[in-house]
């Protein structure tokens, strides 16, 4: 099952809810979020549920209904069904999580068939968690919406997360989940993590354990009204299937419901005297053409990201700042093998052609700085990764309340 899923014959390009869908009911709001820290604070015990939805909960009677009343199982761990067969009876989609407002909200009324993979450890001994559920819409015998969640633990020890997995998930289209949510998300992609007072504290070079959710192309342009309702729909979508996570590892506590701002991310006229929004960060004359669009993600975010392009909004560069100190260990394989070692005041990175990454010690933790050149630009070529790196890190090291910090690149 591909975990980048492109919604073969979809209509990404409509609202989550569609036409005589709901948007999903917030939680109440006594339900606590999980804070960062030693200091985590539990939900109280939610409503119980029905008489028939606790026998089903129960995974001794969910493997029996299950092969009762779906009749088939699709591989190891694997079970299909579709929500026409098994109405009001089986256990919600994705591990019990996703609830019917948050399934309104992305598929409508449409039939859906689900594939969900249990949780279980990496095969291969590594520590990593794996699990996937994947849920397709249908009208008539055509595909119309296609939803992807995994649960998986990012490895920055191989770097095999620190490429792929920020180009989706830490995009400058995304914005926070609320306070006390450790995530994102857009109107196709979506991410929370899972609370380290759940999972364990990670090893060296580990990210923290994330679900994560895609839908359709990652970064589709579409109308902000869609663009509320569909990442809306994904920000409940995360936060349910964690929650499900969350009781599947045997935890307690719960995220509450999400909390999203307002405003979309629209791509603005680049600010030179400002670069990305950051004081101090004055872009070069010979660039500005080149640069001369900026987006920049919401506010609160454990990632803060700025895509800059031309005219046509296809990210030329791109600046990643990573603030939560577990999520900057997806990228200590870049760090340390990501091309030639540089040094700075107080940390040290790597850079190539097209990427540089350096990591500093703050006072909350270490944090991530880096920059991507997506394309040439111009005659300049990739010049201006290695012209803009230092001036970024010394400015925004300022504007977070991390520097002075100043880095030194090797010359060419």
């Amino acid at each position: 099952m591909s975990a980048n899923v492109n919604g073969l014959g979809s209509d990404e390009n409509t609202a989550a809810g569609d036409e005589g869908t709901a948007t999903p009911t917030a939680a109440p709001s006594a339900v606590a979020a999980f804070v960062g820290g030693p200091d985590r604070i539990p939900a109280p015990e939610p409503a119980p549920p029905s008489a028939v939805r606790r026998l089903l909960r129960s995974r001794t009677v969910r493997a029996t209904a299950a092969g009762v009343l779906a009749g088939a199982l699709l591989g190891a761990g694997t079970v299909a069904w579709q929500t026409g067969t098994l109405p009001l009876l089986g256990p919600a989609p994705c591990w019990d999580s996703l609830s019917d407002s948050t399934m309104s909200a992305l598929f409508g009324d449409r039939r859906t068939e689900v594939e969900e993979q249990k949780l279980q450890p990496d095969s291969r001994g590594r520590g990593l968690v794996h699990g996937q559920c994947r849920i397709t819409s249908y009208k008539g015998d055509q595909v119309k919406r296609q939803l992807t969640v995994r649960v998986h633990k990012l490895d920055g020890l191989t770097g095999s997360d620190a490429r792929q997995w920020p180009e989706e998930f830490l995009a400058a289209g995304m914005v926070s989940l609320g306070e006390g949510l450790p995530g994102m998300t857009s109107s196709s992609r979506a991410w929370l993590a899972i609370p380290q007072s759940c999972t364990g504290r990670p090893s060296a070079f580990e990210g923290p354990v994330v679900v994560d959710v895609g839908m359709g192309s990652a970064g589709l342009e579409i109308s902000p009204e869609d663009e509320r309702e569909d990442r809306a729909a994904l920000a409940h979508a995360v936060v349910d299937a964690a929650n499900g996570v969350i009781r599947d590892f045997g935890c307690s506590g719960a995220y509450r419901s999400p909390d999203l701002p307002k405003e979309v991310v629209t791509w603005q006229d680049t600010g030179p005297d400002a670069f990305c929004g950051i004081k101090g960060l004055t872009l070069p004359a010979e660039y500005r053409e080149s640069l001369a669009r900026t987006r920049i993600s919401g506010a609160g975010t454990p990632a803060r990201i700025c895509e800059s392009a031309p005219d046509y909004p296809r990210a030329v560069l791109r600046l990643t700042t990573v603030t939560d100190p577990a999520l900057a260990d997806v990228f200590s394989q870049d760090v340390l093998k990501g091309g030639t070692s540089f040094k700075g005041s107080n940390g040290h990175g790597s850079l190539n052609v097209t990427r540089a990454v350096y990591r500093a010690r703050c006072q909350s933790g270490y944090v991530i700085f880096m920059m991507e050149q997506k394309d040439t630009m111009g005659k300049a070529g990739f010049a201006p990764l290695r012209a803009l790196m230092p001036a970024y890190v010394e400015a925004e090291s300022e504007r977070i309340g991390c520097g002075p910090e100043k880095v030194t690149l090797p010359q060419p």
